[in-house]
């Protein structure tokens, strides 16, 4: 079919139907495809253009993104909410030690032998003691005609406060957590009881593996000592004395002391033996002063001190923290220091870092003594005195070990049981008499050759000083 339509100049325009309806569908289709595509602004041109398709779609994925977001959020924070209810803070005493403490010193705060509680259970280097824990579990069993199931439903009951008492999240499974709780604390309990009995009268062979009194034990003991490889002795039930701390204190030669924590707890406590802090922690310094030493200093070093006239002492006394200063001499008792001194001290200030009731008196000693000690030569005096006794290669080694151990460490100076005779050994120090006394006998006096020539020189100055007097005399008197 032709249609006919007249054109503008008034001429017929003839116009095909078939031809008519592919342009309209064609036009359609162009309309659809612009919708589509992007708008280019003709003023800005280069610029992408919008496609408005697209641009709703990312709206709602968006809004969609932002749903799942806040969702997700609220999940952490119904979680957070769910575990600080049912979190014991107050059992809170074992820890995972700090990373700011770990650099350099792993060794000193990770087992090497045997794994104690959650923490580094199932640890390849660790796995080959497993089985001699599991020979202390059938040894108790034996001797005591009990099932095994006695021990796991007793400790299955306190699960949960065992549980509070370390750092967490703890992951494993109830029946899991109290099988490492049940295992460890029985070989715990042979070794404590061998250690105090003696290993061949509970049962073990006179050349056994680890149950006797050789080498492997002393690596046990060390691992037992340590902040993260620690079992609760306190904590599951206040109101009754727990034969366990008595028998910790007896591995390590101690008495029994009611509310220990775990070993470290009861290697610490014995340290501190009638000893009260007159300084208990303070919450509002703690953490001013962090590694920069200058303000952890308590004292001028052994040389400067001895330069200002001070005096080194041994102190006679089994409590390592008592010090004293009178008359200018510093009493200091002896301290031994062996390859198990490092990894005990930074254990025991690793648990006075993070442990809120805890005094800080032995981190309080170590950076005390680290203060005297900045040299060999502080280390060979202090030798001499019979202060420090050590088995390492050198006293430089022994500098060293004093100098690192608290260089990560939060510590306030007037937080401490120190402070006072700090104070008054730095007055002594500043009085100027006694830097010159100091000086004077270290130049003049350290030797009879040299202490004759130095009252020869004196006399020599007094008649020097007598003649000239006598010259000036002599030549004014005829004018007087």
């Amino acid at each position: 079919m032709v249609l006919v339509n007249l054109h503008s100049d008034g001429q017929p325009l003839i116009i095909n139907k078939s031809v008519l309806n592919w342009y309209l569908i064609r036009m359609r289709n162009q309309t659809r495809n612009q919708q589509s595509e992007p708008i280019q602004d003709p003023n800005l041109p280069g610029l992408p253009g919008v496609n408005l398709l697209d641009q709703d779609e990312d709206l709602e994925n968006q809004d969609q993104r932002r749903e799942d977001w806040v969702i997700s959020i609220k999940d952490k924070m119904e979680i957070a909410l769910r575990d600080g209810a049912i979190t014991s803070w107050d059992k809170l005493c074992i820890y995972r030690v700090p990373p700011y403490l770990q650099e350099n010193n792993e060794k000193s705060y990770f087992p090497q032998t045997v794994s104690l509680g959650p923490y580094h259970h199932g640890k390849t280097h660790l796995l080959p003691m497993e089985l001699h824990k599991w020979r202390a579990v059938n040894m108790i069993m034996e001797r005591t005609g009990q099932g095994i199931e006695l021990y796991i439903d007793a400790m299955k009951e306190l699960e949960e406060k065992a549980r509070a008492c370390y750092q967490g999240p703890i992951t494993l499974s109830i029946n899991k957590f109290t099988e490492i709780l049940v295992v460890d604390g029985c070989f715990v309990l042979e070794l404590l009881r061998g250690t105090v009995e003696g290993f061949q009268q509970i049962g073990y062979a006179r050349n056994d593996a680890v149950f006797a009194m050789r080498g492997l034990m002393h690596s046990i003991q060390r691992d037992m000592v340590m902040l993260e490889n620690q079992l609760p002795l306190r904590g599951v039930d206040q109101t009754k004395p727990v034969k366990t701390q008595a028998l910790a204190r007896k591995i390590l030669g101690l008495t029994w002391r009611q509310g220990d924590l775990h070993c470290l707890d009861v290697f610490r406590q014995s340290l501190l033996e009638f000893h009260q802090s007159s300084n208990p922690r303070s919450q509002d310094t703690l953490g001013m002063n962090l590694v920069d030493k200058r303000q952890q200093q308590l004292v001028h070093c052994v040389t400067e001190l001895r330069e200002a006239g001070v005096k080194f002492k041994t102190r006679k006394t089994h409590q390592f923290w008592d010090i004293r200063f009178e008359n200018g001499c510093l009493e200091i008792p002896k301290l031994v220091i062996h390859d198990g001194t490092k990894p005990l001290f930074l254990n025991l200030i690793a648990f006075e870092q993070c442990h809120i009731d805890s005094s800080n008196d032995i981190t309080s000693y170590i950076i005390f003594m680290d203060n005297l000690i900045n040299s060999a030569e502080d280390v060979s005096y202090l030798h001499q005195c019979g202060i420090i006794e050590h088995w390492l290669g050198s006293d430089a080694e022994v500098a060293d070990l004093f100098n690192r151990l608290c260089q990560e460490v939060f510590f306030d100076p007037r937080d401490s049981y120190l402070s006072q005779l700090s104070d008054d050994v730095n007055r002594y120090y500043s009085r100027k008499w006694n830097v010159l006394k100091a000086t004077l006998r270290h130049k003049y006096f350290n030797n009879p050759w040299a202490y004759f020539s130095f009252f020869a020189a004196v006399i020599l100055l007094m008649l020097t000083l007598f003649q000239s007097f006598y010259a000036v005399y002599a030549y004014y008197k005829p004018h007087l």
